[in-house]
């Protein structure tokens, strides 16, 4: 009788190809060569236990072999880099937000405009654009809107990049990341590179950190602070979000000299904010003024305000449509020739909304973004 392998080589050979990759991104030669020729062996036993695709494993069995016979420290450097390219390439994307989707934070806008107008225009040689922002504030705020409006404006490469993500993603890695990320910037200028949850990537090295946390720092900070190329000319404007300002790193500070404080929206932001996400909606039977006034109290973000929005729409299409899941055996097709039945939202819908929408941030809270930002942030 004969005996089916074809899943355990099958098993095999994905655990050799995943141990040659660890090789090569640590720079092992001989043993990325042992676990190549690994592959090729598993291959050709592929290749006897499935007659029907023999030659398709020893096709795959020789290329294994080749990789084995030629790979060198230049090929091993040329693959991990490739592999970080690849990597940093999938957070690359267009913006189309603009300047006007964001309600209120007018003196912030402006100050963010400036460093983009200041980007494009011919100048003086002594006349230098920011390379690096730093918006701090509370959760919320429209930090993630002001980047990608900033992209959006002047039709650059957006990068967005979430660090608690960079560093599981390539633990023992991160410099190297961070090195691919500003080359690959360069390289499509002009670019907007956004970093979110930056605190994580910069904690203060004075704590408890790891000597690879402390060369990616290191990493980081010959970037910002000139990427590594004094004459260097293309526009690449590091943006970067913390909830977090007074557990940064002091010399990560110096690189941002502009650090923008984005408050939580006064009553004629909220009342901005509010139209924005009720647009297409008649808001007529409301009373903007009473509902921002209600918003600035209870200390609500933008994002705060958008949930706010939402349960109160949904509470109004509810009300309207009350046989709406009558539709759920209908295909997409069919649902699409249909309606949802609106009104105009009244007061009512609000007030179960409000019972439900909560803040994390208290008033103590807030007095300590104040206080950061009186010390070390951008005066209007």
């Amino acid at each position: 009788m004969t005996i089916d392998l074809s899943g355990a080589l099958l098993s095999a050979f994905e655990k050799a190809k995943k141990e040659y990759k660890k090789e090569v991104e640590n720079g092992n030669i001989e043993l990325a060569k042992e676990k190549a020729m690994e592959c090729s062996r598993i291959l050709k036993a592929l290749a006897k236990n499935v007659p029907s695709y023999s030659n398709f494993y020893l096709d795959k069995a020789k290329k294994w072999q080749k990789i084995a016979e030629n790979l060198d420290k230049k090929e091993i450097e040329k693959e991990t880099t490739d592999e970080f390219k690849s990597y940093i390439e999938t957070l690359i994307s267009k913006s189309s937000v603009t300047w006007n989707e964001i309600g209120g934070l007018e003196k912030v806008k402006q100050l963010m405009m400036e460093t983009i107008v200041l980007a494009g225009l011919k100048k003086p040689e002594s006349v230098k654009p920011w390379r690096g922002i730093l918006l701090f504030g509370p959760p919320g705020t429209g930090k993630t809107l002001l980047a990608a409006a900033s992209a959006g404006s002047l039709n650059a490469t957006f990068f967005n990049v979430e660090a608690g993500k960079v560093l599981s993603k390539y633990f023992g890695e991160s410099s190297k990341l961070i090195s691919t990320l500003y080359k690959v910037a360069r390289e499509r200028a002009p670019s907007i590179v956004f970093i979110d949850e930056f605190d994580a990537l910069s904690l203060s090295r004075g704590m408890d950190v790891s000597e690879a946390s402390r060369r990616m720092l290191s990493t980081l900070l010959a970037n910002l602070d000139g990427f590594q190329d004094k004459n260097y000319n293309e526009f690449v404007l590091t943006l970067a979000a913390t909830n977090t300002p007074w557990d940064l790193d002091e010399a990560i500070l110096s690189r941002f000299p502009r650090r923008i404080f984005v408050p939580l929206p006064d009553k004629k932001a909220c009342m901005e904010i509010i139209k924005i996400h009720a647009k297409g909606i008649d808001i007529s039977k409301i009373n903007l003024s009473q509902l921002a006034e209600m918003c600035v109290k209870r200390l609500y973000s933008g994002r705060e305000i958008a949930s706010l929005c939402q349960l109160a729409i949904w509470n109004m299409i509810r009300e309207e449509n009350r046989n709406l899941i009558k539709y759920a055996n209908l295909s997409y097709e069919e649902l699409t020739k249909k309606s949802l039945k609106v009104r105009a939202l009244e007061m009512r819908d609000f007030a179960n909304a409000f019972d439900r929408v909560k803040t994390p941030l208290t008033k103590d809270k807030l007095r300590k973004y104040e206080e950061w930002n009186e010390r070390y942030g951008e005066k209007f």
